[in-house]
């Protein structure tokens, strides 16, 4: 499982250059990091969004792999049907390499419209790894709120006004989601701590059965931030306890990074970023501490799990 970043630098790129993602942008982080991580070959399935419009604009392509596009809900169904077709093609003997499947969805194809076919995926137990680069809204059709807008964010459809301080609900817990419903790898993780991501990677692909990754995925222009700041947000959102960094691996759970002396105040996070400038007004001072209670629950909670699921 170790990575070597030796042998990191000689492979040969799966994600190459010429696409048109934007500057800063933190899927394309995502993506590079997850298919340098895998040693076999890979079939890659994309629903429509940020990801695959930019990669694959007609007539380039930037992906040095089998790729296929699908619909922004059917991603998670596409690569089922292929991996359940490699598993016939295996059994008559007509395919015997070992290949690797992959999903690729925002949280918009995976949280929201795309949450019936990733489910149904997970149920059957088709070996894939399903992941989600989440950026926190629907920023391919305008930045949009999704379910995993993290409370208090402003989005085009929940503005930061008077009567409403920008989105008022929590975002969706949909990696615990996974979990219940019965993916044999789930997983958090943050391109700031890459070799995390990376060995999560590999566990994810070679897990027989469903795994589940969700990947937080900065987004300068939906986010309101510099672009060159993609990785020290990431790594502030770890550092603040608003994007833990934990696995579920067939029940057991395990907290991957516990801040030495404790969480750095949300503040920090929340200060480099447009989309909450507003919560940093005295007006919307009890927003804040909603957020902080949020995290607060959210770490106890894994904490219980991990003490429960390790005895």
């Amino acid at each position: 499982m170790a990575i070597n970043l030796r042998e990191l630098a000689l492979k040969e790129e799966r994600l190459v250059s010429g696409h048109r993602l934007c500057a800063g942008c933190g899927a394309s982080i995502v993506v590079r990091m997850v298919l340098n991580a895998i040693d076999e070959p890979v079939v890659v399935a994309n629903a429509t969004g940020c990801l695959e419009v930019a990669t694959t604009i007609f007539p380039f392509n930037s992906w040095n792999v089998p790729w296929i596009h699908s619909a922004f809900e059917n991603a998670a169904a596409t690569i089922a049907g292929v991996e359940a077709a490699y598993r016939a093609l295996k059994k008559k003997g007509e395919i015997d390499r070992e290949i690797r499947f992959i999903s690729f969805s925002g949280d918009g194809g995976t949280y929201d419209i795309g949450l019936q076919a990733l489910s149904g995926a997970v149920e059957r137990g088709h070996r894939a790894v399903f992941i989600c680069y989440n950026n926190e809204a629907y920023m391919n059709t305008g930045i949009q709120r999704s379910s995993a807008t993290p409370r208090g964010a402003f989005t085009t459809t929940s503005p930061a006004g008077k009567v409403v301080p920008g989105k008022p609900q929590r975002r969706k817990n949909l990696t615990e989601m996974m979990v219940a419903n019965g993916a044999r790898y789930v997983a958090q993780a943050s391109p700031s701590h890459w070799r995390d991501l990376m060995e999560k990677v590999r566990k994810a692909v070679n897990t027989d059965g469903p795994a589940f990754l969700n990947i937080y995925s900065t987004c300068p222009r939906g986010w309101r931030t510099p672009d060159n700041s993609a990785i020290n947000i990431a790594r502030l959102a770890v550092e603040t306890g608003v994007w833990p960094l934990y696995e579920v691996e067939d029940g057991k759970y395990k907290i991957n990074y516990k801040p030495p002396k404790g969480f750095k105040p949300v503040e920090e996070f929340l200060k480099v970023q447009g989309r909450f400038a507003h919560l940093l007004k005295p007006e919307n001072t009890h927003i804040l501490e909603e957020i902080k209670k949020d995290i607060e629950a959210e770490w106890k909670r894994l904490l219980s799990m991990e003490e429960a699921t390790n005895k």
